[in-house]
């Protein structure tokens, strides 16, 4: 009967931590999501811009993108969007619609140029407010403790009153995460 207990609890301790241990993944969302659940509750729109070929994108999804304490916070504060930037699929903001442009061997969707400034590089995150107007896009891989100042800057909207250096100077990780 021993054995019993102790095999049981061997296998089903770690089935019932499982879904306390995962929730707090970021929950992406498609380019249409976001909009519908922005037009019922008002929230800024985050934007991982990448490709399938990019590495540093990968590094990003297991590493930065994994933080449960970066997964959580987004997940409050925005509706996540990732956004492959050679979709072939149009999608529509604002009334515009933007569609897959062939170039070269692969070719990049019109959205992601809009939304980089035509500065195409991956990964790179886009920041909408809650109007859908373009605050920043922000290049290339950002490790876990530069990617909280950079969604803290945004989600409380220091970005309209405090300069980036300034704020990277005040930042204190506990007032938004506590440890």
């Amino acid at each position: 009967m021993q054995k019993y207990l102790i095999y049981l609890s061997i296998f089903l301790v770690p089935v019932l931590w499982h879904p306390i241990l995962g929730q707090n993944k970021i929950k992406w969302m498609s380019w249409e999501e976001a909009l519908e659940k922005s037009k019922k509750t008002k929230r800024k729109i985050f934007v991982d811009i990448y490709t399938d070929w990019c590495g540093w994108c990968k590094k990003m999804d297991k590493s930065t993108f994994a933080d449960n304490d970066i997964a959580k916070y987004i997940n409050e504060n925005y509706y996540p969007v990732k956004f492959d930037a050679e979709m072939t699929s149009p999608v529509t903001l604002k009334g515009t619609e933007y569609k897959f442009v062939k170039s070269g061997a692969r070719g990049y969707h019109e959205l992601a140029a809009y939304l980089l400034q035509g500065r195409m590089s991956y990964p790179s995150m886009v920041f909408l407010d809650e109007e859908l107007n373009l605050i920043q896009a922000i290049p290339g891989y950002q490790d876990k403790s530069t990617f909280e100042m950079i969604i803290t800057y945004f989600g409380n909207n220091s970005h309209k009153s405090v300069p980036w250096n300034k704020y990277m100077n005040l930042y204190s990780r506990e007032v938004y995460f506590g440890n």
